[in-house]
């Protein structure tokens, strides 16, 4: 019995090692992955980019803009004049966080009742806890400063009567209460149909090959580019069902509001099942069975789960390992799902995601039908 065992064992071990293509793949994934993994996760969120508008513009200002940056916590990336620019760079992405400090900021600070306006991205969870909690350590010590500063100028006796306070009013855009669905939601709609549609249609030509039935699709006048596209048109229909399927829960079970127009969303959605449709057909075209398959699809699932930006922010990250997150649609279709369902912003501030979506899937139709090509010849 042992020999028969150790005989299967030898003949599983030259099956191995003569697919070389599916044994490097196994041997290389988990060193990738923790390489990757490893620069790229990171749950202390440090440089939040921020977006001010100081409206006072004196020593006082300056002061307290500039203990946000000497914290760590925030990273100044655009400078605006009004908070109705602020909310604009917010709602476009480009910043986490805003500060608002008013005229009479300097004047107010000596007065003990300065006014400081803190706007938080509600849509991220880890970004929006961490710039709250920043806003607070920050502010008391602050005020802190300004109180020893004082007092030691002043004296105890004389200031005491009148000690000065940073009044710092937080406001929590999209999702005042922090409620983890409203955060979870938007970015599972990204992953769940990424998931499917890549996994949908990585089998789809090696299927035709393993059943011998790549040589019937070879004797008719279809074109690499036609058999790419109708064997994406099913797998579309299917993940459209679930689209709806998963929108409906999400907002009638779960009670996540809609807040954008449901047309806009639902036509980028269909623009992001095609092009995680197109990278399926890509990973089929240049796999050589099966095993290959499965093992290329589980990567860009692990990856693009953690580097898309669905639970880590990836301003966070090195930038190389941003690259690497940009080679995925779901990196490109989680800030739209937030910006519409979440914000309710429209296409304009969306519009660069939106046109990477557009260009990902045309490359990645055109390197699936290349490669299918030179599989033929």
């Amino acid at each position: 019995m042992f020999r028969r065992f150790l005989a299967i064992v030898e003949k599983e071990f030259i099956q191995m090692v003569r697919d070389r293509g599916t044994l490097v793949i196994m041997l290389t994934i988990p060193l990738l992955q923790l390489v990757l993994f490893a620069y790229a996760i990171n749950v202390n969120v440090r440089n939040m980019p921020l977006v001010v508008a100081d409206q006072s513009l004196d020593m006082e200002s300056r002061n307290y803009l500039q203990a946000l940056v000497n914290s760590g916590y925030f990273k100044i990336v655009e400078v605006e004049s009004s908070q109705e620019q602020v909310i604009l760079a917010i709602d476009a992405g480009k910043a986490s966080a805003g500060v608002v400090i008013p005229p009479d900021f300097a004047e107010s600070v000596d007065r003990g009742n300065a006014q400081v306006l803190a706007l938080v991205d509600g849509s991220d969870l880890f970004p929006s806890q961490s710039a709250y909690n920043a806003f607070n350590i920050i502010g008391a010590e602050y005020a802190a400063r300004i109180v020893t500063e004082d007092v030691s100028s002043l004296g105890t006796t004389a200031k005491a009567e009148t000690l000065p306070v940073l009044n710092l009013n937080i406001n929590i855009l999209y999702n005042p209460d922090l409620k983890d669905l409203w955060f979870i939601i938007p970015g599972m709609i990204a992953t769940l149909l990424q998931m499917q549609t890549v996994a949908l249609t990585a089998a789809a030509v090696v299927r035709e090959r393993e059943q011998g039935t790549m040589e019937q699709l070879l004797v008719t006048p279809i074109r690499p580019l036609e058999l790419m596209a109708a064997k994406v048109v099913p797998y579309f229909c299917i993940a459209v069902v679930n689209l709806i399927t998963i929108l409906i829960t999400g907002v009638f079970i779960f009670h996540v509001p809609f807040q954008g127009n449901l047309a806009l969303f639902a036509g980028v959605t269909f623009l992001f099942i095609f092009s995680g449709l197109g990278l399926g057909l890509m990973v089929s075209a240049i796999s050589e069975n099966q095993r290959q398959t499965n093992q290329l699809v589980m990567l860009i699932q692990m990856l693009a789960l953690v580097l898309g930006g669905f639970v880590f922010p990836r301003y966070t990250m090195p930038v190389f390992i941003q690259w690497v997150g940009d080679l995925f649609p779901m990196t490109y279709f989680i800030p739209i799902s937030r910006g519409i369902i979440t914000k309710g912003i429209g296409l304009v501030p969306l519009y660069k995601n939106v046109l990477a979506l557009g260009i990902y899937f045309v490359v990645v139709m055109l390197l699936a039908t290349r490669s299918f090509r030179r599989r033929l010849e």
